[in-house]
């Protein structure tokens, strides 16, 4: 009797176990909100300020400016032709945004939202910007020529232009001199001197191939780009060395990393979010797939409500690169499930 009782109970405790494995995991995130916003036409990059809690969006031959807590626009920043990045410093009180078609930067006042002035960059189609807080300098890389302007922030005069091997794609700064930017015809990571402005590493990120998106965790060392061929590589900020690779979603452009929970998010074209874990410096797992909408590429996270932001559009009915439907542009708000 006793026998048989052990055993029922074994059989019953690995039913439960199957019905647990079988079960799907526990949903992460949702989409909490969809913020529409004025205007028709392409987007790319968006930003939050965090210490205003503010998002910037660049969109088409603008960029709307949306108060996170209200979800509600509440400034436009006119005459940035081809817009595609906006960089905030919030120990001057200014954001640098860049141009494309007309390469050049808008300088804003970070609290009106007035123009400052326009800078003149010395290259062509000024894409990714970056500023550096530890020297005080914006950081342009334009795509069309294989280059970086260096602009002073403080009085907004360039001041350098340094050469790339390749098209710059998304960079991050370290905070202490070092700027690194992905280089995407040549799947590498640039890692530029950010005081004498010269590119002192160039490192290949096989099996990477193109990579746009970067993001970096400043306190292991580790830089995340996500590339066309659907992973994610993870490389050593310090010697290069690419310690591993995780599989993403389709058409990726953007990734964001959030300290605090360690936790990577690649932002893919098809219409997804892959959630990458971080279990140690080392080793990382797919913790989530988000769906979210179809050309929803680019990505940005508020680190201190762990929300997430994605620019979208509804397209028109066609085959190949087809334009947004009018009055269908909006932000995405992912926020984690309570």
């Amino acid at each position: 009797m006793k026998r048989t009782i052990i055993f029922s109970s074994m059989i019953f405790l690995l039913l439960i176990a199957t019905i647990m494995q079988a079960q799907p995991k526990s949903q992460e995130y949702r989409i909490a909100k969809t913020i529409h916003l004025q205007g028709d036409g392409g987007w790319d990059y968006l930003t939050v300020d965090e210490v205003n809690g503010h998002l910037f969006v660049s969109h088409g031959l603008q960029v709307n400016v949306v108060d996170l807590k209200r979800g509600v626009q509440i400034a436009m920043i006119p005459d940035t032709k081809g817009v595609h990045g906006i960089a905030i410093a919030n120990d001057l009180k200014k954001a640098f945004i860049s141009n494309g078609r007309d390469t050049s930067v808008t300088v804003i006042d970070l609290e009106k939202y007035t123009l400052i002035t326009k800078i003149h960059v010395t290259g062509n189609n000024p894409d990714a910007i970056l500023y550096d807080p530890f020297t005080h300098r914006v950081f342009t890389f334009n795509g069309r020529s294989s280059n970086s302007t260096v602009i002073d922030a403080l009085d907004n005069k360039v001041i350098g232009t340094i050469p790339l091997s390749g098209k710059p794609e998304f960079s991050q700064s370290d905070g202490k001199g070092k700027i690194y930017v992905n280089i995407e015809d040549k799947s590498t990571i640039a890692m530029i001197n950010a005081t004498s402005l010269k590119v002192e590493a160039e490192w290949p990120i096989a099996p990477g191939v193109e990579p746009s998106g970067l993001a970096l965790d400043n306190v292991n060392h580790r830089l995340f780009s996500v590339c066309g061929n659907k992973l994610m590589t993870v490389t050593d900020a310090n010697t290069g060395k690419v310690i591993t690779t995780v599989p993403i979603g389709d058409r990726c452009d953007g990734v964001a990393f959030d300290p605090s929970t360690k936790r990577i998010f690649s932002s893919n074209g098809e219409g997804t979010i892959t959630v990458v874990q971080q279990e140690s410096a080392d080793n990382y797992s797919v913790l989530e797939t988000i769906p979210t909408q179809a050309g929803a590429r680019t990505i940005a996270v508020d680190r201190t409500t762990h929300h997430l932001y994605l620019s979208a559009g509804e397209y028109e009915p066609g085959e190949g690169r087809r334009p947004v439907k009018p009055g269908t542009f909006a932000v995405l708000e992912i926020e984690p499930v309570k």
